[in-house]
């Protein structure tokens, strides 16, 4: 897999046709507007349930949020192999062992204007 980010082309077909059934690691930032640093951070772990550039990737989550579907945007070009090993969640201290990719979105709250009246 390459690691080349390419902002015309989010949509990897190649890669999500290979992540059904496979174990993600995910860490999403939360910005306000112009923001340097994250006013939340939170980390989830799941399933790859299916992955549609339309609709984006859909998670089964696993550990404490078992149970729960998380739906990632149609990008992949930040999913990354995961060399094995034990990977600790700073936010709940749950360990996945073994993820096949991390990924990582941020995500920035848009900047709000004043109508005039």
């Amino acid at each position: 897999m390459s690691n080349h980010f390419n902002d015309e082309h989010p949509w990897d077909t190649n890669l999500a046709m290979q992540l059904p059934g496979k174990l993600v690691l995910v860490g999403l930032a939360y910005f306000e507007a112009g923001a340097e640093e994250p006013f939340e951070q939170q980390q989830l772990f799941g399933r790859v349930v299916h992955a549609d550039e339309r609709s984006g990737i859909l998670l089964s989550l696993q550990g404490l949020r078992a149970g729960e579907q998380f739906n990632l945007p149609p990008d992949t070009r930040s999913f990354l192999e995961a060399p094995p090993g034990e990977y600790r969640l700073r936010t709940t201290g749950e360990v996945v062992d073994d993820p096949d990719f991390t990924v990582t979105f941020s995500i920035q709250k848009q900047a709000t204007t004043q109508r005039e009246g």
